[in-house]
């Protein structure tokens, strides 16, 4: 990985007050102890799917982006390990030629922002294929929509831009687990992955003794749930229940907040309705992970306190009356998923949201947190760091939007999802979850403090 450095004044702070500590690839930093942090009073986490770095912001000037590609990151190759004449072929789609160069390419040329485009693998094994211990040049032939991972698009078009030109755009930002939404969104909440030890043989993955996949699955051969799976305590109707991931009784950072007497809730686009029993088509059963522990089961006074509607944070952001820490979860024609959202119309939500927070009463003392679940199978050039078996994935956009921030600011440093658990934690005085979030870098270098 390119070696990035502080600016000159994060260089004039003594290491001893920084108490840096290198952790594996990851800096396990904690702001010093002073009252600056405590000026934050609430903390949004806008989230966001499916598209890496490059693919959004590969184009931001001063960004380790697409000019800073080297071309053995950029070259696919295939099962042999030799470069593709062309990129393959994508499939089902006839916007695309089907001799595109072996390089990235622009999207927008072929299928405008505001269109719907192909969707693209995602998932816990294929992701660990495509990195390919860094050389980050598997990602076309582990690919259902195969040259499709090389697209991106125009940065400078994207309704976020102004946004990101403003304020803090962390530019070393990964996500905590490899794979898909249903993964990163538990790491989010938890740090960890969900345990199902009595799986059915039938979704359980199988590899060989060096870890090679022999048969892909949603369930790892040791009993972590990592690919798409429904909870127990919320699946669309006609769910296998013995394929349901039973009740999780890990902590996370909901039941950190609830102990201490902190306000939070988890807002989703289209969850009154799911919860009615008429869910909007794009609504996602596992884009809702505090459903899946015990604590927040069907029927809890838990569950009817702190998982809310979206329409619910709008009407808070607009009143000034948020509570000190809100995740927000568009539905999915709202939140970029590619298949199914646009990155125009997914974008221009978040505006909205982010808006109707900096507008209201509480604009003034609230970090925003706006980043993506997961890279969602598209290309990035930057190799992830390594720290064990679940991760960090790919490279994602990550925004930090606040009075707080620094502005105009490219942050170079290395984060990853996990990255908000422990701010939040710092900020309220909390007890990390796992080693994690206890290492992870708490954005230290995205603000003002």
């Amino acid at each position: 990985m390119k070696k990035r450095f502080l600016n000159s004044r994060s260089l004039l702070i003594p290491a001893a007050i920084l108490g840096v500590v290198t952790c594996l690839g990851i800096s396990a930093y904690r702001f010093p102890d002073a009252p600056a942090i405590n000026q934050v009073q609430h903390v949004v986490v806008i989230y966001m799917e499916n598209h890496s770095f490059d693919n959004l912001y590969g184009q931001f000037k001063g960004a380790d982006g697409l000019n800073d590609a080297k071309p053995e990151n950029i070259i696919q190759v295939d099962t042999e390990g030799k470069p593709y004449t062309t990129l393959p072929p994508i499939p089902r789609s006839s916007a695309f030629p089907t001799n595109l160069s072996n390089n990235y390419f622009n999207i927008d040329q072929y299928v405008a922002a505001d269109q719907v485009s192909p969707d693209v693998t995602h998932a816990f094994y294929q992701e660990q294929l495509q990195i390919n211990g860094g050389k980050m040049n598997k990602f076309a032939l582990y690919n259902f929509t195969k040259g499709l991972t090389m697209g991106y698009y125009n940065t400078a078009e994207l309704p976020l831009y102004e946004l990101a030109k403003k304020y803090t755009l962390c530019d070393h930002f990964f996500h905590s687990a490899f794979g898909g939404s249903f993964l990163n969104h538990q790491w989010l909440i938890a740090a960890a992955s969900p345990v199902f030890p009595d799986a059915p043989s039938t979704i359980k993955a199988q590899v060989d003794v060096s870890g090679k996949l022999i048969k892909d699955g949603a369930v790892t051969p040791d009993g972590y749930a990592v690919n798409t799976s429904n909870s127990v305590n919320l699946h669309p109707k006609g769910s296998i229940w013995a394929n349901l991931v039973p009740n999780q009784n890990a902590p996370n950072i909901g039941d950190r907040l609830s102990d201490k007497g902190i306000s939070w809730a988890w807002y989703s686009g289209g969850w009154n309705d799911a919860i009615a029993g008429k869910p909007d088509p794009t609504f996602t059963y596992h884009h809702q992970p505090f459903a899946y522990f015990k604590r927040y089961a069907e029927g809890t006074a838990e569950r009817k306190k702190h998982l809310r509607d979206e329409t619910e944070f709008l009407a808070a952001a607009k009143k000034g009356t948020l509570p000190s820490v809100s995740f927000v979860k568009p539905i999915g024609l709202e939140n970029e998923h590619p298949g199914e959202s646009t990155v125009k119309g997914g974008e221009s939500h978040a505006v909205e949201l982010i808006n109707a927070v900096l507008n209201g009463p509480n604009g003034k003392n609230t970090v925003i947190i706006l980043t993506y679940d997961e890279n969602g199978g598209f290309w990035d050039h930057v190799a992830p760091p390594v720290i064990d078996k679940w991760g960090p994935g790919s490279r994602i956009p990550a925004l930090i939007i606040s009075p707080f921030a620094k502005k105009g600011y490219v942050d170079h440093t290395n984060y990853e999802t996990v990255s908000i658990l422990a701010f939040i934690e710092k900020r309220w005085g909390l007890k990390p979850l796992t080693s994690r979030d206890q290492h992870a870098d708490p954005l230290s270098h995205a603000f003002n403090f």
